[in-house]
């Protein structure tokens, strides 16, 4: 894995229904270390999915560098995995096959793809659905679904955007530890966004609050891992941590 760099980073672009420039994310630096979990979080209109398209290599930048190990971003790659709160499988391929498209593009073979494609389910508790299709799945399991296929294409840097948004509060709970567990394992980079202060807590080593497109405070989230919530829940750090996060997100 390799680390994320952002240097003084702007994106302005005209809004035709206000007939005007504006500024989404104005003047951004950020250091995001290889294999460092940071959960970014702000109000709506602060410049968070604007700012992991642009890593993504989705929009341009206007002013300032994006880097990944060093390499200028200047758009998408196989370097940086993003994983959308919508799931966007294939749904005419099986489970095994999604997770293995990544392995297929990159140009490796059928037995070896296959196989990367099986570790990353065993690792995610999904060997049993190797053989089904998407809509046979649950919302929870179709997300985990799109989590290890990001995962099995060996991206630098994984990007998330609120993937957890859509289903019922039990089965988040379920993905986030599930998520934590996998990242522990692969320890990929990984660039989290939401607009939940207790999962951008629970999830991350580190806590970005933005306002309206610059960096408001970075929180260290210093909290024994593996993380579950029925002990967190009880723990009193963490009811700070979020008490302090909800602070800054209602300032910004």
């Amino acid at each position: 894995m390799k680390s994320l760099t952002i240097r003084n980073l702007s994106k302005t672009y005209f809004d035709v229904h206000a007939g005007a420039n504006v500024t989404a994310v104005r003047d951004m630096s950020l250091e995001v270390p290889a294999g460092e979990f940071v959960s970014i979080v702000g109000p709506s209109g602060c410049g968070k999915t604007t700012l992991l398209n642009m890593i993504a290599g989705f929009i341009p930048h206007t002013e300032g560098e994006i880097t990944v190990g060093g390499q200028p971003v200047k758009g998408p790659g196989p370097d940086r995995g993003v994983v959308f709160q919508s799931w966007a499988l294939f749904p005419w391929r099986t489970v095994l096959d999604n997770v293995a498209f990544g392995p297929k593009m990159r140009g490796v073979g059928r037995a070896e793809r296959e196989k990367i494609a099986h570790d990353y389910l065993a690792l995610a508790k999904l060997s049993h659905a190797a053989g089904r299709y998407p809509n046979e799945l649950s919302g929870g399991m179709q997300q985990r679904v799109g989590v290890v296929r990001a995962l099995a294409n060996e991206p630098d840097v994984l990007l998330m955007d609120e993937p957890f948004a859509s289903v019922d509060a039990q089965t988040r709970m379920t993905l986030q530890e599930e998520l934590t567990r996998i990242w522990e394992q692969k320890r990929p980079t990984v660039i989290f966004i939401t607009h939940d202060v207790a999962e951008a807590v629970f999830l991350g080593n580190r806590v970005v609050a933005l306002s309206k497109g610059r960096v408001l405070e970075e929180i260290a989230v210093d909290l024994p891992r593996p993380r579950v919530w029925d002990e967190l829940n009880e723990d009193g750090r963490f009811k700070a941590l979020c008490g302090r996060v909800l602070q800054l997100v209602r300032s910004a």
